[in-house]
């Protein structure tokens, strides 16, 4: 009998699956998919982010070596200053087309292809035409990521946009100021050839591409792991938002390109700023790298601070603040100051992080952050060539940095304007509505 109670025992206990138990194995494999699969994001999102700008700083740290060694004219030199800006706004408008056929993951995976052939194609060029094109190509990827940044973390992550956009651009501005501070030694140790020293970023970017690869392969699971992340959130099957009918897509797009302008002007002319004003020309170099640094720890916390905030205008006046400081220390004491005034530039410049933040909070959907996205930074772009060659011909004429400093403070002005204006707690989707 008790054998027998014995195997009766063991036959209850050992169950064959019943559907309940294949629903929760389900279950585990979605959400342990899920769980690598963000975490797979995470890092992808990162690694782009530091490859979004070398491209352009280590070509600055070396464009006295590629002008000789490519014969390069100075107007053709002076062009190169103008090139990105102007790539970010050609191509840009390419990635919500390419991220609706493809998938944002499978484009940013390209880009950073691109961005990785271009580095390495381009100090091998052999001419002027030739590192001009392959420049392109890499500018190209850079400008398709930017856009697409601000996509995968709204669908990944939609509500953590504040510490994801932190995070990437803090990392932005980490390879923005270690590509400028890193290429020259680099490039000594390798010998002194600047091709060396150029190719050498094409790695990085080649390490870029490689979390973004399943998300090439694996569209269709990766796609399901997002939805289901976004929850109530996720993209709706909405119609494309009317972009240019939204006030507040164009005052995003203005801020963006105002700032951008700044930007620019800062990273092309502060140095030699200092360098005319009696700054040893080393120091000058520590002052710019400075100012670079300041956008690593504060582009992580200004994200966090603006997404807490029902309007992000605040913001925008203490940084526009901080410029009009910086620009009037460099008018009346640019040596006496000039640690203060780098510090405080490089504050302002964080308007940058700021607004990429405020693209993905000034759209409900997936769909209108693409939309929102390639506007404002497609238009900001093309808003922001003239700024540092306006700065150079004033430069030139008048002899002195006054006039150009003059420039920089106006147009710190309507860019404080317009960033009040874009912090309004509305969306795209409402004046589309509207």
């Amino acid at each position: 009998m008790a054998p027998q109670e014995t195997r009766t025992t063991k036959s209850t206990n050992v169950r064959s699956p019943t559907a309940s138990d294949s629903g929760g194995a389900a279950v585990s494999t979605a959400s342990t998919t899920r769980a690598w699969a963000t975490r797979l994001v995470v890092v992808g999102i990162m690694l782009s982010a530091v490859n979004l700008r070398p491209a352009i700083t280590s070509l600055g740290a070396l464009l006295e070596e590629v002008r000789d060694g490519l014969g390069m004219s100075g107007s053709v030199a002076g062009l190169l200053t103008s090139v990105p800006p102007l790539c970010f706004a050609l191509f840009g408008v390419m990635a919500p087309r390419l991220a609706r056929r493809f998938g944002p993951g499978a484009v940013v995976c390209a880009g950073m292809a691109a961005i990785t052939a271009g580095l390495l194609l381009r100090p091998y060029a052999g001419s002027t035409a030739g590192f001009l094109a392959a420049s392109a190509l890499a500018l190209m990827g850079i400008a398709v990521s930017n856009v697409l940044m601000p996509v995968i973390v709204k669908r990944w992550f939609p509500d953590r946009v504040g510490s994801m956009t932190g995070l990437y651009s803090m990392a932005l501005a980490l390879g923005t100021s270690a590509a400028a501070a890193v290429t020259v030694p680099m490039t000594q140790a390798l010998g002194g050839s600047w091709q060396s020293g150029l190719a050498m970023w094409a790695l990085l970017a080649a390490v870029a591409v490689v979390p973004w690869i399943p998300f090439v392969r694996e569209r269709g699971s990766t796609a399901r792991a997002a939805a289901s992340r976004e929850g109530p959130a996720r993209e709706e099957p909405a119609a494309a938002v009317r972009i240019t009918r939204s006030r507040i897509a164009w005052a995003l797009a203005v801020f963006f390109g105002l700032q951008a302008t700044a930007a620019y002007i800062t990273m092309g002319w502060m140095a030699q700023i200092f360098r005319d004003a009696g700054v040893p020309a080393s120091t000058a170099g520590l002052l710019l790298a400075v100012t670079m640094v300041m956008g690593v720890p504060l582009a992580f916390v200004i994200p966090r601070v603006a997404t807490r905030l029902p309007h992000q205008g605040p913001i925008v006046i203490a940084l526009g603040v901080c410029g009009l400081a910086g620009y009037a220390g460099l008018y009346f004491a640019p040596a006496g100051g000039a640690w203060a005034w780098a510090v405080l530039l490089g504050v302002s410049n964080c308007a940058f992080p700021l607004a990429l933040t405020m693209v993905g909070m000034r759209a409900r959907t997936g769909t209108g952050v693409a939309q929102l996205s390639a506007f404002a930074q497609s238009t900001g772009y093309l808003i922001s060539i003239p700024g540092p060659l306006l700065v150079g011909v004033l430069y030139q004429h008048s002899g002195g940095w006054g006039l150009p400093i003059a420039l920089m403070t106006g147009l710190m002005i309507p860019q404080m304007v317009v960033g009040v204006l874009a912090g309004r707690n509305r969306t795209v989707e409402d004046e589309a509505a509207g």
